[in-house]
Order: structure tokens, then C-alpha cells, then sequence
């Protein structure tokens, strides 16, 4: 005799009665700053960085990673969350140049005691706007950063009006 199991209905999610709900609550999470335990990894991650192009024990990812930050950390100040000079960018440029064409003749990723004071000052700003900027802030500074990177203008495009 075959035993029959009763049939068991599976829950299904229950749809927002207003997607206008959903659309408040993604609004009110881009005011806010991003969790802190992934700004605390995201912190971590270029700290790692910078002590390893200190010790000359780098790599060229860890040499990536503090030129992203050092525009990351310009676009945020360009939408009013900390500040970053113009000297002082084209001087951790200048730096990070200096250690990719170290990395790439002689295969030693290191920054100098200069290099690693001015990085050093980036990362600890960077580590500022990641615990109090809002996460619409960061996401538009990251896409800006994208952009850069695959050689399209890092402006922001003109949004489109409905």
C-alpha cells in the first residue's frame, strides 16, 4: 500500500501592496551611511594595502587599490563629503606613478617615506567618508571610479528627465 504524503504548500512572499514602499525604503537607505562593519572591511583592505607598499612587500593590486581610493576619496570631497586639494591629489598621482614604474622595471612595489605619508592621510580620510557618507554618495563616486577606469569620462552623466 502506497502511503500518501500530504501535500504541503510552499509560503509564498507576499508582494508589496505598493512598490512605492519599496522605492521609500531603497530612498531612505541612500541617505543613509553604509553598515559599518563594511566600511570597517572596505578600511581594512587598503590599510592592508599601504602597509604592504610600505614594507616594499607589495604587489600591483595593493598599488590598484591605493590609486582607486586616492580618487575615491577626491570624488567624495567633490560632492561635499571631506576635502582633497588639487595639489595634493597630483602629488599622490605622481607617487603612485612612481610605484607602478618601479613595479614594472624592477618588480618592487614600494612606496617611499613621503609616498606612504600622503597615502596614509588619504586612507584615514577615506576611512572617514566610508563611515559618514551616504551610501548614494558612495555608490555614484564607485560608478564615477568605473567609469574612469574603462576610459570613459569619470562625470557624472545628465540625468534624464521624465
Amino acid at each position: 500500500m502506497l502511503r500518501q504524503t500530504p501535500w504541503i504548500s510552499m509560503a509564498q512572499p507576499i508582494p508589496f501592496r505598493n512598490s512605492g514602499a519599496a522605492r521609500a525604503r531603497h530612498a531612505k537607505a541612500m541617505l543613509l551611511p553604509i553598515a559599518r562593519q563594511i566600511a570597517d572591511d572596505l578600511a581594512l583592505r587598503v590599510h592592508l594595502s599601504l602597509d604592504a607598499l610600505r614594507r616594499g612587500v607589495g604587489t600591483k593590486s595593493d598599488a590598484q587599490t591605493l590609486t582607486q581610493i586616492m580618487l575615491l576619496t577626491s570624488y567624495l570631497a567633490d560632492a561635499g563629503f571631506g576635502s582633497m586639494s588639487q595639489e595634493e591629489l597630483h602629488a599622490a598621482d605622481r607617487a603612485s606613478a612612481m610605484v607602478f614604474d618601479a613595479g614594472r622595471e624592477r618588480d618592487e612595489w614600494k612606496l617611499d617615506e613621503a609616498g606612504f605619508e600622503l597615502f596614509a592621510s588619504i586612507a584615514t580620510r577615506y576611512d572617514r567618508q566610508l563611515h559618514r557618507a551616504p551610501l548614494w554618495a558612495i555608490t555614484e563616486a564607485s560608478e564615477r571610479l568605473d567609469r574612469f577606469i574603462a576610459g570613459r569620462s569619470d562625470r557624472t552623466p545628465a540625468r534624464k528627465r521624465a
